[in-house]
């Protein structure tokens, strides 16, 4: 059986929460997912670092997955937060439980900049669970680099490996040596800042929480279709906001005011420490939003 993800956009879900506690908003959550599948996303990405999941208890996390599950058909990669092998195989069987066969992969983040080892932990956690791995190396949220090379050297014949999400910069190139040397899927992520770079570098799409994934499912088609020309005209609008949702530090917390603004989410609050929505960056936001509403 093929295990490998379907190419595309593999939306990027952002969990949503109101109220004096920040409880998790369940009829926000609901509408945003089947607004992704609305757009003609090719799955989600479910409690990732997009969807603060770290912040989350384990009755939220499995309650999160269930809302997703029920508000629309489509198949889920699911974040872990662990970093050691036995926790992270904890989570994955919890999101088992919950999901079945609605799980595409579980997404487990590189912890280590030792190939061998990193090949040990992730062939561990899929003989013993049986999901597939979505390997993702971030080191931005999680501290731990490898070199491209020793990333390829790891995952190189590893069973049970669906995808990579490469979002250590420069990912272009990351995604060229990752796509030239291994037979799975890369999927370029952090906000779709470098998509067209990384379509061309061979990327298999997208896996990202921009906040209009139909401009992300635009870019990503027009490539097929039409090559570097047609999805560089489809994204083109779409850029200013991508680039203005990067902002270091408070980048959720843009991105949740955006979908806000969109009618999508309640509130957009963020749990601490996270930092909340500039006041100072609202005038920016709003003629971004206002440039993309003939789009």
């Amino acid at each position: 059986m093929d295990i490998r993800l379907a190419t595309g956009v593999w939306g990027v879900v952002a969990t949503p929460f109101h109220g004096a506690h920040l409880e998790v908003d369940h009829e926000s959550l609901a509408r945003l997912v089947r607004h992704y599948a609305s757009c003609g996303v090719s799955g989600l990405t479910v409690l990732g670092v997009f969807g603060e999941a770290v912040r989350l208890t384990t009755a939220e996390r499995r309650r999160v997955l269930q809302t997703v599950t029920e508000a629309v058909a489509l198949p889920m990669v699911v974040g872990t937060t662990g970093s050691a092998t036995a926790p992270v195989a904890e989570e994955i069987e919890l999101i088992h439980n919950v999901l079945g066969d609605r799980l595409a992969g579980a997404m487990v983040q590189v912890n280590t900049g030792d190939p061998v080892v990193l090949a040990a932990h992730l062939g561990t956690l899929h003989a013993g669970t049986g999901a597939p791995i979505v390997v993702q190396d971030y080191p931005v949220a999680t501290g731990v680099r490898i070199p491209t090379s020793a990333l390829i050297s790891a995952l190189d014949g590893l069973p049970g490996v669906a995808a990579v999400k490469a979002e250590a910069p420069p990912t272009p190139l990351a995604v060229s040596a990752l796509t030239s040397a291994l037979d799975v899927p890369v999927f370029g992520g952090l906000g779709g800042i470098g998509l067209l770079d990384e379509l061309a570098a061979g990327a298999a799409g997208a896996m990202t929480g921009f906040s209009f994934p139909e401009g992300l499912v635009a870019a990503t088609t027009a490539w097929r279709t039409g090559g570097y020309e047609a999805a560089r005209e489809a994204f083109l609008p779409y850029l200013p906001l991508v680039n203005f949702e990067q902002q270091a530090g408070p980048a959720l917390a843009i991105r949740k005011r955006c979908l806000q603004l969109r009618g999508l989410f309640a509130d957009a609050s963020v749990r601490p420490p996270a930092p909340g929505m500039p006041a100072a960056l609202e005038g920016q936001l709003t003629r971004h939003l206002a440039a993309l509403a003939g789009v």
